[in-house]
């Protein structure tokens, strides 16, 4: 059994695939936030700026599933250029530094729409 997490407070989903999926109401899988505001634009062309908007758009839809940040247990960090890694992980600790769930972190070739960070996350009930 699952059901779909869908909020106005974090961009639309851009293909076949849900904001959030919760399974057996145990986990709620947070699929990859983009640097997008909800309306759809583009937020900035720093890591700092891609960052915060990635990790507001995860917040938003862990909280519309009922759920805090602190319910994240485990999230992937996908990066266009691991050198920023310092800079994203000092704003990842603002967001997830008290809960300190499992993390991996991967430089990658592209990223959708040419962003410069894509955030995922797991969350328990």
């Amino acid at each position: 059994m699952k059901d779909f997490v869908l909020t106005q407070n974090a961009p639309a989903p851009i293909g076949p695939y849900s904001q959030g999926t919760i399974a057996e109401g145990k986990l709620l899988f947070v699929s990859g936030q983009i640097p997008f505001t909800p309306e759809g634009n583009l937020v900035g062309e720093t890591i700092e700026e891609q960052t915060h908007q990635s990790l507001k758009n995860v917040k938003a839809i862990v909280e519309a599933a009922g759920l805090t940040m602190n319910n994240i247990v485990k999230t992937t960090v996908l990066m266009k250029n691991l050198a920023d890694f310092g800079i994203m992980n000092e704003i990842y600790n603002s967001y997830l530094g008290e809960s300190k769930p499992a993390r991996a972190a991967y430089e990658v070739a592209r990223l959708p729409k040419e962003v410069l960070i894509e955030i995922e996350a797991i969350a328990v009930f």
